[in-house]
Formats: structure tokens, C-alpha cells, sequence
């Protein structure tokens, strides 16, 4: 297939590329570049052999994303591009709002007229909100959420329900993913930010490379074990290999499905740290903060029905994350 990917320069959409590519697809990346660096289309091709073609554009300027429909045909959709900082979304609400909404919209605007039914979409446990309990389960309601990225979230996913409604014939998968961290084992492709990291694990490898001085853990008086958040971390090589899963299933149904991607297993983020000591052979410096607005005490996954319905599930360990974005930081940092 020709799989047009939006943010297929970023953490995920680019260990995605990679798997769609190895898998024998022809890969058009849409990326505005906004937290992505242009070198990672060249890191793609040292990994696979292949080139995918690149657009430097924002997803939510149609008449761009209309010429790239115009250029290449377009079988399918994976559609990463959105922001995506919990505790970010909660002190710029207008900007995620606007980005992500927009984005999607425009997205699917511009398959409409082009006669692409297939959308794979890149959502996140976060729509399962404050009253769910964990583990989660599709089922539960996905409703509600904690923070302005969550809820655009919850409204994409509504859209893409609405839509498919109205468009039988139309297939989205919604991929409600947990944590992804880890990096690509060639050591050529991670998590890699613009500015400070947002999220734990590149943040985790920016202090143990001495460019930051320290890690601060958002609170430590959560009612869990050791009083940080648990959460369900999962290797991004097995994120980007459910995302092909679901492309391949996409490609043969129509109709709307939630799809939980995880291990099953919660973690808290101070033991996310001292397993990275552990795996690294490494001390780090960090100190408990105050909580983040936005975040939950803990959540992990229910993800037997990736399994069931896409015959997929996570397979790489917690160590194999640690080992993993260290080396990707190593690399990054020379």
C-alpha cells in the first residue's frame, strides 16, 4: 500500500516508518517539523534502504496536504501529527486545541475528496478519564479526561465514530496507546525533542548524558507503592509494530475500532528510573517536585483484545527500554 504518514518524522510515526517500509509499503511522510528534526529521514534510510518521500508542510493547511494527494496516490492514512505534552495542553489549551482538531479535520477533508477510506489513528489512554478503573479495558467509557491534550483525544475520537457513521464503507482504528519509551536498536532513532522533554524517559536520558542537571519527578505522594505515578510503559519497536497491525487490518475492514496498546503491567516512574540505573550500570541525580496538572495516580492496560484482533503483543522488556534509549542518547548526543 501507499501509506501517507502525518508526524512521520517524530518519536513514534518514524519507528513506524521504518516497520511500514520493512514490511514492503511505500511511505509518504507529512511533518511541519515542529518537534522533529529533518535527519531523521536519512536515519530511516540507513535503517531500511529506502527513502520515503517528505513534505515539510502542517497537516491542517489543506491546500498542501491536497497537493501531496495530488502527487501520490493514497491507500491509507496513520495519523500521528498532533501535540502532545499533557502538562503542557493544560497551560496552552488554545494551541492544542487548535493544532490537533484542525490537523484532523483537514486530514480527513482532504481523504474524503480523494476517495482514501482507510485511517489508522494515533490516540492515547488518556480518553479513558478519572473514573475508569485500571486495568483498562475498550469497553470502559472513553469520555472524559484530565487535560486539554486528553480531551482533544476523546473529541478526534468522536469525530472519527460521527464520521465513520455517516461513511459506512470507512475504516479508523483508534490506538489507544500507554507509555512509549526506548528507541530504535540501531541506536539511530529515539526520542528526541525539541527544547526540554516533556516526557520521562528522554528527559531520564538527557540527564544521564550530563546536559541536564538533574531529574524532577512530579510528585511523590500519590497513593501507590512508593508514591509516584504507575504507569504502563511499552517499547516504542512494539508500538510501531502495532501500528502495522492495524494497517493490515484496516486494509480488509470497515467500520470503527478501539484498540488498547500496552503490556499490562504498571510501573511507577521512580522505579522507571532506578530500573534505567540498573540496565545502564549508572547512578542519576533527581528530586520529588509538586504534582502535574494533568496527571493521574496510575493506569495501565487491558490488552488482550490487540491480541485477539490484530495478533499483536508487546514483547520487549523493561530492560530492553532503558538499554535501548541510553544507547539512542549516546549516538544523539555526539
Amino acid at each position: 500500500m501507499n501509506v501517507l504518514v502525518t508526524g512521520g518524522a517524530g518519536y513514534i510515526g518514524s519507528h513506524t516508518v521504518v516497520e511500514l517500509l520493512e514490511a514492503g509499503h511505500q511511505v509518504i511522510i507529512v511533518d511541519d517539523l515542529s518537534n522533529a528534526k529533518v535527519e531523521v529521514i536519512g536515519r530511516i534510510e540507513r535503517i531500511t534502504g529506502k527513502r520515503p518521500a517528505f513534505h515539510q508542510l502542517d497537516c491542517g493547511h489543506k491546500a498542501g496536504l491536497r497537493s501531496v494527494f495530488q502527487g501520490d496516490r493514497v491507500d491509507a492514512v496513520i495519523h500521528f501529527a498532533g501535540f502532545k505534552a499533557v502538562g503542557e495542553s493544560v497551560k496552552k489549551p488554545l494551541q492544542y486545541y487548535r493544532n490537533n482538531l484542525d490537523s484532523t479535520l483537514t486530514l480527513l477533508e482532504v481523504m474524503e475528496e480523494f476517495g482514501c477510506k482507510k485511517l489508522v489513528f494515533s490516540s492515547s489512554a488518556t480518553v479513558y478519564g478519572p473514573d475508569n478503573a485500571h486495568p483498562y479495558k475498550e469497553s470502559m467509557p472513553a469520555i472524559r479526561s484530565t487535560s486539554p491534550y486528553g480531551w482533544t483525544k476523546v473529541m478526534i475520537e468522536r469525530i472519527l465514530t460521527d464520521y465513520v457513521t455517516a461513511h459506512p464503507e470507512f475504516c479508523a482504528v483508534l490506538l489507544r496507546y500507554f507509555n512509549p519509551i526506548g528507541a530504535h536498536d540501531s541506536g539511530l532513532l529515539g526520542d528526541d525533542p525539541n527544547g526540554i522533554p516533556n516526557n520521562l524517559m528522554p528527559y531520564i536520558a538527557r540527564v544521564a548524558a550530563g546536559q541536564l542537571e538533574k531529574l524532577t519527578i512530579f510528585g511523590g505522594d500519590y497513593p501507590t507503592p512508593d508514591g509516584t505515578c504507575l504507569r504502563d510503559y511499552l517499547h516504542v519497536e512494539d508500538l510501531a509494530v502495532g501500528h502495522l497491525k492495524a494497517l493490515e487490518y484496516a486494509g480488509t475492514h470497515s467500520g470503527v475500532e478501539a484498540v488498547n496498546l500496552g503490556t499490562g503491567n504498571g510501573i511507577s516512574v521512580l522505579g522507571l528510573v532506578h530500573a534505567f540505573e540498573k540496565a545502564n550500570g549508572m547512578a542519576l541525580p533527581y528530586e520529588i517536585g509538586p504534582r502535574r496538572d494533568g496527571d493521574l495516580p496510575a493506569f495501565w492496560a487491558d490488552a488482550s483484545k490487540a491480541k485477539e484482533l490484530l495478533g499483536w503483543e508487546a514483547v520487549h522488556t523493561v530492560d530492553d527500554m532503558c538499554r535501548s534509549a541510553w544507547k539512542f542518547a549516546q549516538m544523539a548526543s555526539k
